[in-house]
Order: structure tokens, then C-alpha cells, then sequence
């Protein structure tokens, strides 16, 4: 009776799947992504937002993003706060500009409206096709160098240094050895395609901790209990500053444009990847109902504001759902509810040290850098551009300047070679918004 009800609700049949088929797609994916629960407040935490709390606002956001893709588009794609989106929240919001954390979640919100009303009026299709591919390309490779980047100096692999400013990290330190033993052993798990393979070493990494000594005891506490309730977000809920960004725009306004370029690129690349791979592309190649994907993407952004996280965004994770036959929405619930039913194993989680997160950062990193296949090797101007997107992230430890750097390049490299009819108008007023904000330190 329930499996008709389910079959009529999604479509089931009419797709080819069942709810067998559905259900084991929704807990693959969840294996696959569910190193968010850990991630994200870790990230976050660095921003001086209250840790307490964190996982569940992860936990929630995810299953907010993940039911508003369900049930508006009964596509099997499942949402989260963004890995690329948090560090930038982290690193350039709050670290790097020294905007505090409640402002912060302000310009996450108002991204999350500007992109709900770019996607609602169609003007985010013509800015998405006026941003030339090398950018794209640039920019996505360069998140994945600098989440890289993080992931190697929590671990201590990467240090200071007075004169090189980085320098390897003490090798001899046995957690520094433990997080390079676990990047060896998720890159092994990746390659095998195994299931969850940055979930398991979160998980051996942090059971191998109870065996390093510390000062103060051993690398990873013993947790106060397996089962807990989850914690309390009365720190974070509703605590975003909207009216920051309004009253700082000239300060806050390519941070906005910044995180609406990221997260737009982000969530199209990944829509239309899952969605090749479980055949929703119509025979034009297009997704027949993106425009309800990218608004609950938008929704969930400013949903995940209200919470207390950085942006929520598709994950490409959900591929390895529909690689286990996954077709519909269904799939997607699974998910939400796994998520919800995470939050009681918060105690677990709380105790995870900060060094297992480092394999999945790289890990992230160096997927994100597949993208380099589609580059014009042969084309200088567009290796450039790419270049001085992906080199400025890591080096200036900011997405939003390797964003603006790349513009610029482009634009300069184009206009050089006389190739300046092949540039958008959009282009054109981009970079000399960025060039302006330069020369006139707004920032």
C-alpha cells in the first residue's frame, strides 16, 4: 500500500527504479556526502561563530536543501552548505576582511535573494553564458587548491616560515604522520570507488587518534555518550546582521557577487552532471526543470542563513546515488531523513579531531581540479586567465580575489590581443568594477 503511494508520488515506474532501488540510492549518497556533518562546523567554527550547535544547523540546512529539491523537482539531487562556500565564509568573510560572523551570514542571505531573483527573471542564464569558460574553469580549480591548501595546514603538513612563508610541517610529530597516512588511504578508497570513502577515513583517522598522546591526554576525547540529542541552535538561529551588508556595501558587495558566482557555477555544473548520469536531460541536453532546481538551491541558501551556515548548494556527491540507480526524488528523502536521523549521533561527532578532516579536504581539492581537462592548453590567453584565477586563491588565501584578478586578467588579455568584440558586456563592467575597486582600495 505504502510502496503505491510512494510510486504514484514520484513517478517510480514511469523512471525505471523502485523503492528498493530508491532507498539504497538515498543511503549511498548519504555515505558519500554525510562528511559535511563533520566538515562544515569545523570550518565554520574558525570564523568565531559558537561551535555548539553547529552540526545540527549542518544537519537541518541539508535536510532543508534536500526536501525543497525533492519534492520541487522529484530529481535525485541532494543538498548541503557548500564545501569552497564555507571556506570562503571562514577564510575571506570573516578571516581575511575581519567582518564578524553574524554579518557574514548577512551577505550569505542577501546572496541567497539575489540569486533566488537572478534565477526567477531568467537573468541568470545570460550571466552564466557571458562568463567566458577559462574563468569558470579558473575558479572552480582554484576553490579546490585552496580548500586543498586549508586542509594541509590544520593537518600541520604545511607550516610558517619567515623566509618562504611555507614550509613543510614536523613529520615526526605523530598526528602530523596520522593525517598523511589518511589523505594516502582516501585517495586508495577513492580510486576503488568505494562507497563513503572520505566518511571511512574521517572514521579510521579519528579511531587511530585514540592511540596519539597530547598534552593534555590523547588526540581524540573519549565522547559522553554514542546517542545523544542533538544540541541546541539558539546561538546561530536568526542571528544573521541583514542589514550589515546594506549599511557596508561598498565593503560587502563583491563578497555577494563573489559567493552568487561561485554558487551559481557550482550548482549548474553539478545539476547538469547528476543529471547526465541519471538520463533528466532532455534532447537538447538541458535539464527540463532547472529553473525550480536553481530556486530551491536559492531558498535553501537563504534558509541555511536563518540557520546559522554558509551557503547550501547541490553536491555532486548525489552521483553516487544515481549510480546506484537513483531517479527520482525519493532518493533525495532518503537523504533528508538520514541527515535528520545523523543529528542523535551528535556526541560521536563532537569528539572528531580536527586533523581527520584534512583528507577530506584534499580530497574535495583534487576533484575539484578535474575540471583542468576542459582547458585550451593551446589558447595562452585562456591558460592565463585560468591561471591567475586558480594561483590567487590559494596565495592570497581569498576566493573573492582570485575571482576579481581573473576578470581583470581576462579582459586585459583580450582587449591586448584584439580580441575585444568576443567579450561580454557583462564581462567588460565586471572587471572595471573590480580594476575601480583596486585603485580605490574599496575594500
Amino acid at each position: 500500500m505504502f510502496a503505491s503511494f510512494l510510486d504514484r508520488l514520484f513517478h517510480l515506474r514511469a523512471h525505471g527504479t523502485n523503492v528498493k532501488t530508491e532507498c539504497l540510492a538515498g543511503l549511498t549518497t548519504f555515505a558519500a556526502m554525510s562528511y559535511i556533518l563533520v566538515v562544515n562546523p569545523s570550518i565554520l567554527g574558525l570564523s568565531g561563530m559558537p561551535t555548539a550547535g553547529l552540526i545540527t544547523v549542518t544537519a537541518l540546512a541539508a535536510c532543508i536543501g534536500t526536501l525543497l529539491m525533492a519534492w520541487s523537482t522529484n530529481y535525485p539531487i541532494a543538498l548541503a552548505p557548500g564545501m569552497g562556500l564555507n571556506a570562503f565564509f571562514a577564510y575571506t568573510i570573516c578571516i581575511t576582511r575581519d567582518i564578524p560572523w553574524e554579518a557574514a551570514l548577512g551577505i550569505v542571505f542577501w546572496n541567497g535573494i539575489l540569486f533566488l531573483l537572478l534565477t526567477l527573471t531568467g537573468v541568470r542564464t545570460r550571466i552564466a553564458e557571458a562568463i567566458p569558460a577559462e574563468l569558470k574553469i579558473g575558479v572552480q580549480c582554484g576553490i579546490g587548491l585552496f580548500i586543498a591548501f586549508i586542509g594541509l595546514k590544520n593537518a600541520g603538513l604545511v607550516v610558517s616560515h619567515p623566509a618562504t612563508f611555507v614550509t613543510l610541517g614536523d613529520l615526526s610529530d605523530p598526528a602530523v604522520l596520522l593525517a598523511l597516512a589518511g589523505i594516502l588511504l582516501t585517495i586508495v578508497l577513492v580510486i576503488k570507488n568505494v562507497t563513503g570513502a572520505i566518511l571511512l577515513s574521517i572514521i579510521a583517522l579519528t579511531l587511530a587518534g585514540t592511540l596519539i598522546p597530547t598534552e593534555s591526554g590523547v588526540l581524540t576525547a573519549t565522547p559522553e555518550a554514542v546517542i545523544g540529542m542533538p544540541d541546541p541552535i539558539n546561538d546561530t538561529l536568526l542571528a544573521m546582521d541583514i542589514w550589515y551588508p546594506l549599511e557596508h556595501f561598498a565593503e560587502t558587495w563583491d563578497l555577494i557577487f563573489a559567493l552568487m558566482f561561485v554558487n551559481m557555477f557550482d550548482t549548474i555544473g553539478t545539476l547538469l552532471g547528476v543529471s547526465r548520469r541519471a538520463n533528466l536531460l532532455n534532447r537538447q541536453g538541458k535539464l527540463p526543470l532547472i529553473g525550480r532546481a536553481m530556486t530551491a538551491d536559492a531558498t535553501a541558501s537563504i534558509a541555511g542563513a536563518a540557520l546559522g551556515t554558509s551557503p547550501v548548494t547541490s553536491y555532486v556527491e548525489s552521483a553516487a546515488g544515481v549510480s546506484s540507480g537513483g531517479r527520482t526524488g525519493l532518493t533525495a528523502m532518503v537523504v533528508a531523513v538520514c541527515f535528520l536521523a545523523a543529528l542523535f549521533l551528535t556526541p560521536l561527532m563532537k569528539v572528531i579531531p580536527l586533523m581527520a578532516t584534512t583528507p577530506a579536504l584534499l580530497m574535495v581539492g583534487i576533484l575539484m581540479m578535474d575540471s583542468i581537462r576542459q582547458l585550451d592548453f593551446d589558447d595562452t590567453g585562456a591558460l592565463a586567465t585560468a591561471s591567475v584565477a586558480l594561483l590567487a586563491m590559494p596565495l592570497t588565501f581569498s576566493i573573492s580575489e582570485g575571482i576579481a584578478l581573473g576578470f581583470i586578467t581576462y579582459v586585459a588579455v583580450m582587449l591586448g590581443t584584439g580580441r575585444h568584440r568576443e567579450v561580454s558586456a557583462i564581462t567588460y563592467m565586471l572587471a572595471a568594477v573590480f580594476l575601480l575597486r583596486y585603485i580605490f582600495d574599496l575594500k
